[in-house]
């Protein structure tokens, strides 16, 4: 039977990767993101979700905050949705786990790299085919690193299409995102089979929990509540901003639909040159407008893969 808990949703993700009962998935998890020099071997979670307290208050932030032996912090989240102010929250919140770490006096010196990963469901970068892209402070002119203290991740799961079909071979990040966009619809069995390492068996067993535990169950089923009704939210706000776009014909219509416009037709102008660099029918502006900015951007990715594949 399908485990029927999706892993993007908010509370599970947290439930999976910010539980200090299931550190190993932690553990695992960053080091697949991350590859660092020297394997993160411990975490501490510094907020995780006490007890059976699953009041409102408590289920508003949901991200993992997390501090390994060599003093790191990581901050990682899951988003369904992606905000204009985006990169503007990540540098916050980042910033806010790097200037934390010290006390008034103490010197500079004891900071530690604060590292946000956070995990998309949607495209950010739609010029990128890379569904894993990685930031931090360089140089204009040179390839000089200013600081490696701030890190941030993007995982951005419509990219991602796995490069075997035996995924017990591929790279762990490639089970993790694979395990994220197919653990609803899969099988605990199915999982622990297919992506081989332990860590994946005990997330699903994590997924399988929430099912199972009336509370959790009503918990999980009322943030997937809130981030449908926050999309649709969002989809309503940038349809209205068009409208009053195309009413007045000039500058006062709403800048969010704005700026959704001028990034749908950027998506179909992308999209139309890499149907024609594959030879495909070229599909029009009216016919690509009418699809969903998430639609146009899974079509983009699976036109990128195509290339991709073409070149190899």
């Amino acid at each position: 039977m399908p485990l029927g808990i999706d892993p993007k949703v908010d509370f599970a993700f947290k439930m999976v990767f910010g539980n200090p009962d299931h550190t190993e998935i932690t553990i695992h998890f960053l080091n697949a993101v991350l590859s660092p020099l020297h394997p993160i071997e411990w975490v501490e979670i510094l907020n995780p979700i006490q007890g059976k307290d699953r009041s409102e208050d408590k289920l508003v932030v949901l991200d993992v905050l997390a501090r390994d032996t060599f003093g790191r912090h990581f901050n990682v989240e899951m988003q369904t949705t992606s905000p204009t102010d985006l990169p503007k929250r990540l540098t916050y919140y980042n910033s806010l786990n790097y200037v934390r770490q010290i006390q008034e006096g103490s010197p500079y010196l004891n900071l530690r790299p604060a590292v946000s990963i956070c995990v998309l469901n949607r495209i950010l970068y739609c010029q990128a085919a890379e569904y894993h892209l990685s930031f931090r402070l360089r140089c204009d002119q040179r390839d000089l690193i200013f600081t490696h203290d701030l890190q941030f991740h993007l995982l951005e799961l419509p990219k991602f299409t796995p490069a075997s079909d035996n995924l017990g071979e591929l790279p762990p990040l490639e089970r993790w995102l694979y395990f994220l966009r197919h653990a609803e619809t899969s099988e605990l069995e199915e999982l622990s089979r297919i992506l081989v390492d332990e860590e994946f068996s005990e997330a699903a067993e994590v997924l399988e929990m929430i099912s199972r535990s009336p509370e959790d169950r009503q918990y999980y089923e009322a943030r997937m509540k809130f981030l449908h009704d926050e999309e649709a939210r969002l989809i309503a706000a940038r349809e209205e901003g068009r409208e009053e776009g195309r009413e007045e014909g000039r500058e006062e219509g709403r800048e969010e639909g704005r700026e959704e416009g001028r990034e749908e037709g950027a998506l179909a102008g992308k999209i139309q040159m890499l149907q024609q660099l594959l030879g495909d029918r070229e599909q029009g502006v009216a016919e690509l407008g009418r699809l969903a900015a998430s639609e146009l951007e899974t079509l983009l990715a699976d036109l990128q893969q195509r290339l991709r594949s073409r070149e190899n």
